[in-house]
């Protein structure tokens, strides 16, 4: 529930702002404005903890279906981007939104290779970007060399498209599309819904993003209690699979001093990438101040990036990653 408040030193008082929810219709947005403001800031779906390269937009099947965004992952998998602009947009299709989103799915199953990829979606993407003209390389040239740097740089090895992924998004979705796809992910689907709402707070337009499947397992938020009756972490929290919602963020690492404002800092294995941490949100890189996802993105033409996993202070060999899952097992051994 949203409740408008004041919060102040003294307490909580009544407060003139108010917040008030808004529809992408009543504000006469389309569902291809959200797609191409999506596209340019996928962080806002999977935060900074995962890469992802933007391949295709709008792609027609032989059905004639368009499915909206189509991205890889880091593992070289395909993930589709379906998007709804509000409930009655889903409650007006002629099928389900999940079953659009599973229909398609079942499509890029069938890409088997990147040539594949490339030529029948990724070409035809990139030659409808604006500025995007090469006077050396060919369209699919330059396609085939961004995939293959994208994959090649996030290590996926030889899998490609092994499995599909689903990402949802709608101001709203109603109960049947959320009941069909909680079934679908307890039965290993990789399928996620995201809710992303405008709301205006005074005169300010604000989006409201929430992530509304999957939902944390309880697990991820129990701790374990020693022989000697000293409360610690789970030892689960400290390997990689720890969930990457789960994980400290840039403010905890500036409080353990792993990074400092001032540090220098790289994007491993991408030249000319250094930037001066300014802050545990802004980085300062080539005269411009910006985000730290900016500022990968930037450096490596990518779509979304894991900084964590990418991200090197000069004097250093470890990602932030690595140093952060480092400064998590001494606390633990600590305690």
């Amino acid at each position: 529930m949203l409740i408008p408040v004041n919060i102040n030193q003294h307490g909580i008082h009544d407060s003139e702002s108010e917040l008030k929810k808004l529809t992408f219709k009543e504000l006469g947005i389309k569902e291809n404005d959200i797609e191409n403001f999506l596209k340019h800031n996928l962080d806002l779906l999977v935060g900074d903890e995962e890469s992802l390269l933007i391949v295709g937009q709008q792609v027609r099947n032989k059905q004639n279906g368009r499915s909206d965004l189509v991205a890889v992952d880091e593992k070289g998998n395909l993930v589709l981007i379906e998007i709804k602009r509000d409930v009655e947009d889903i409650r007006n299709r002629k099928e389900p939104f999940e079953i659009q989103a599973i229909r398609y799915a079942a499509n890029y199953a069938k890409i088997q290779s990147k040539d594949q990829l490339v030529n029948d979606v990724f070409v035809p993407y990139l030659e409808k970007q604006k500025g995007t003209s090469d006077s050396v390389l060919t369209t699919s040239e330059r396609a085939r060399r961004i995939l293959t740097n994208f994959l090649v740089q996030n290590e996926a090895g030889q899998a490609f498209n092994r499995k599909q992924r689903m990402i949802l998004v709608a101001s709203e979705f109603d109960e049947q599309t959320l009941s069909a796809c909680a079934w679908l992910i307890s039965n290993g689907v990789d399928i996620s819904c995201f809710t992303i709402e405008p709301v205006k707070l005074n005169e300010q337009y604000l989006l409201d993003i929430t992530k509304v499947l999957p939902v944390p397992h309880l697990e991820d938020f129990y701790v374990e209690v020693q022989e000697n009756h000293k409360v610690r972490k789970s030892t689960n929290s400290m390997s990689t699979n720890t969930p990457k919602q789960f994980l400290p963020r840039m403010n905890k690492l500036f409080d353990w001093g792993l990074l400092r404002a001032g540090d220098e800092i790289i994007i491993k294995n991408f030249e000319d990438s250094s930037a001066i941490a300014l802050n545990e949100k802004e980085v300062e890189y080539q005269g411009k101040t910006m985000s730290y996802n900016q500022w990968g993105q930037t450096v490596t033409s990518w779509s979304s990036i894991n900084i964590y996993e990418w991200t090197i202070p000069v004097g250093q060999t470890k990602t932030l990653h690595d140093l952060r899952l480092e400064k998590m097992r001494t606390e633990e051994e600590e305690i």
